[in-house]
């Protein structure tokens, strides 16, 4: 019988909007991770990818699209209600936004020990900015515009 706390207070975490239960907060958790994701309506989990492995997502409360980004411009969109199962493919960019009028939840499941996710707004905002203005044409006000610190929920 492994001797670690076999449970672990998830709602207890302060929300950022998402929290987090792997096996930095949650020890027995080796072998998979998992996010509680709450957005309000109008608002989104912030255009990203999990550098580690594939999501698996299950849609608890609320309506969501979602965006897929794959190589060479592929791109698809998806809708969710309650009850819906979502799948984002390994380091897939993608978004998920409230399309409801209500709060959305949704838990995101990694078969990992731990969660891992890179923002492409702090990404962006971390790159050199005369590398960022040079290939993606941005001009300063929009360099001006990117966090440092990454926002995993945008406000509508």
């Amino acid at each position: 019988m492994p001797t670690d706390n076999p449970s672990h207070r998830l709602m207890a975490q302060q929300p950022i909007m998402v929290r987090i239960s792997d096996s930095t907060v949650f020890p027995v958790s080796r072998t998979i991770a998992a996010a509680l994701v709450e957005v309000e309506p109008g608002a989104m989990r912030e255009l990203h990818w999990h550098p580690n492995t594939d999501e698996w997502q299950y849609y608890i409360d609320g309506q969501a699209r979602m965006g897929v980004f794959a190589a060479s411009g592929q791109a698809r969109t998806f809708d969710f209600h309650a009850g819906d199962v979502g799948y984002v493919p390994f380091a897939m960019g993608h978004y998920v936004e409230n399309t409801d009028t209500v709060p959305l939840r949704f838990l995101e499941i990694f078969r990992s020990s731990y969660f891992a996710d890179v923002s492409l707004n702090q990404w962006l905002a971390l790159t050199p900015p005369e590398l960022v203005k040079a290939h993606l044409g941005l001009d300063q006000q929009v360099m001006d515009a990117l966090r440092k610190q990454k926002a995993p929920i945008v406000p509508a």
